[in-house]
This record gives structure tokens, C-alpha cells and sequence, in this order.
């Protein structure tokens, strides 16, 4: 048996079963198992370690199996490897966000100089909001259609299902 430091994890984030439950997205009587010592899916305590942003070798006081330690070892590694595939999808999705910016701010400037121009009769300043609000819905429908599969193929850990299947019980 494993003796679980979950409760006090917890409670040092001063968060309620109810809190860890929502956030972890297992039920409230899965928590109470859990901090009970009761033996759990590799999974379940993956979404737990999430939650409460620990290694899964956090949650326990000490880890007495072998196989056990193997598969917690394992599964950290597998979570790291998540989240650094993750943050290079979101660096990737924030450089197309800058450059809508950026074009933005220079289509805002080319617009002002166009207006500000002696020829001009200042309809030049319409393109200001049409490419900010056309911009926006395109940037959107992009990232969902178009950025979103491609990062979701070169960094799968990304993709929705993040926790395939179960890897077995804890003992």
C-alpha cells in the first residue's frame, strides 16, 4: 500500500474535495478514495498530478513497488513531455497572433497616411476596422481549421483526448 499525500496537497492550495474534483475532472468520490488510500488507474492520478500541478511521484509518501515506481517514472515523463508540447503549440498559435497584430498596426499606419494625404478623400480609414474585424473572425476560423490540425499533427500530445487509455491499477 502507497500512502497518499493528497489530502494534504489539497488543502495546502486550501481547496475542497468538491475544488480538486472539478478541476481534476474525476468525481468527488474518487477524490475521497484517493486521499482514503485506496489504489486508483495510473490516469486518474495523471489528472489528479494535473490539478495539482505536482509529479504523479508527489502524491505519494513513498512509492513501494518496483513495477510501480517503473510506471509512475513513466507517466512523469509522459506528462513532461505533454506539457512541452503543449507550450510549443501555444508559442506557435502567439507568433500568428503577433503577426495579426503587427500587420494590423501597419495597415492602421498606411491607413492614417492615406487619410492624412492632400488627394485623399478619406474612405482609406474603412480599411482600419474592416481588417481588424475581418481579421479577427479570419484569424479565428484559421486557427480552428487550419493551425489547429496542423500543430495537433506535429505535436499529437496537444490533441483533445489527452488521456488515452488506462494504464493499469495502482497497488
Amino acid at each position: 500500500m502507497n500512502k497518499a499525500r493528497i489530502k494534504d496537497l489539497r488543502t495546502a492550495r486550501g481547496w475542497s474535495q468538491e475544488r480538486l474534483a472539478e478541476v481534476s475532472g474525476v468525481a468527488v468520490r474518487t477524490i475521497q478514495r484517493l486521499e482514503a488510500g485506496n489504489d486508483a488507474s495510473l490516469e486518474t492520478l495523471s489528472m489528479v498530478a494535473n490539478a495539482l500541478e505536482v509529479p504523479v511521484r508527489d502524491l505519494f509518501v513513498s512509492v513501494d513497488s518496483d513495477q510501480l515506481t517503473i510506471a509512475v517514472d513513466g507517466l512523469d515523463a509522459r506528462i513532461a513531455d505533454e506539457r512541452r508540447a503543449r507550450a510549443r503549440a501555444e508559442r506557435a498559435q502567439k507568433g500568428w497572433r503577433y503577426f495579426y497584430v503587427a500587420l494590423g498596426i501597419a495597415v492602421t499606419a498606411g491607413a492614417i497616411i492615406a487619410v492624412g494625404s492632400p488627394a485623399s478623400t478619406g474612405e482609406a480609414i474603412l480599411v482600419v476596422p474592416a481588417y481588424w474585424l475581418g481579421g479577427l473572425f479570419l484569424l479565428r476560423f484559421l486557427e480552428k481549421s487550419v493551425l489547429g490540425p496542423r500543430l495537433d499533427a506535429r505535436y499529437p500530445l496537444t490533441a483533445g483526448d489527452r488521456h488515452g487509455s488506462s494504464s493499469g491499477d495502482v497497488k
